[in-house]
């Protein structure tokens, strides 16, 4: 009979491949800086106290849009810190789960913005840091209307007024806006949700 014990291996890391390590974190990292960067949202990460810990350039450019184009990298619009201390201030209430706020941040029909927090746990901070991120619902929108367009094979007429509408235009508005009678909007409009509903049937 055979008895087994458990032994300790103790394993030594060679220095090269600390070294592999190290290359393969900042690979990440850098990975993942470039990945943020490259997002259309605004996205900004905030200590309790509301001191930026970072921010992307989206954020950096739509925090200046709200500061009436003064730019501050230290700056949290006021409507996106009083978002944060709602937050903070309800986050004992739900301790046992998740919680995210959003609001809306509107600086005129094409400038609309949708704003959510919540709380993110970070290496290296002993209290949650606050995630904002900030999207920009015209271009949201725009984005969809584009993706209709092609489903719906829309004219360019057709893509154009269509696209005023998703982003809540008026009948009346999209005809000034365009310089053609709220008849021919109407015609238009007609003409979408018949190429709508045929999509809607075919799939």
């Amino acid at each position: 009979m055979i008895a087994l014990t458990k032994t300790l291996v103790k394993t030594v890391a060679e220095p090269e491949q600390l070294e592999n390590i190290d290359l393969l974190n900042s690979k990440r990292a850098n990975f993942l800086q470039e990945v943020i960067e490259g997002l259309e949202d605004g996205i900004l990460i905030l200590s309790p106290t509301g001191e930026v810990v970072h921010s992307n350039a989206s954020a950096n450019r739509l925090c200046c849009q709200f500061n009436q184009d003064n730019f501050n990298p230290n700056f949290v619009p006021p409507a996106i810190w009083n978002l944060c201390e709602s937050l903070l201030s309800s986050q004992y209430l739900f301790s046992d789960k998740l919680l995210i706020l959003s609001d809306e941040i509107v600086l005129d029909k094409s400038n609309i913005f949708r704003i959510r927090v919540r709380l993110l746990d970070l290496d290296g901070f002993e209290v949650p840091c606050l995630l904002v991120t900030i999207e920009n619902q015209y271009e949201s929108v725009k984005n969809v209307a584009l993706t209709e367009v092609k489903k719906f094979d829309l004219t360019p007429r057709e893509a154009e007024i269509w696209f005023l509408y998703r982003s809540n235009y008026s009948y009346k508005e999209i005809a000034m806006k365009l310089y053609i009678t709220i008849n021919t909007v109407k015609k238009h409009m007609k003409n979408i949700h018949t190429k709508r509903q045929a999509n809607l049937s075919d799939n």
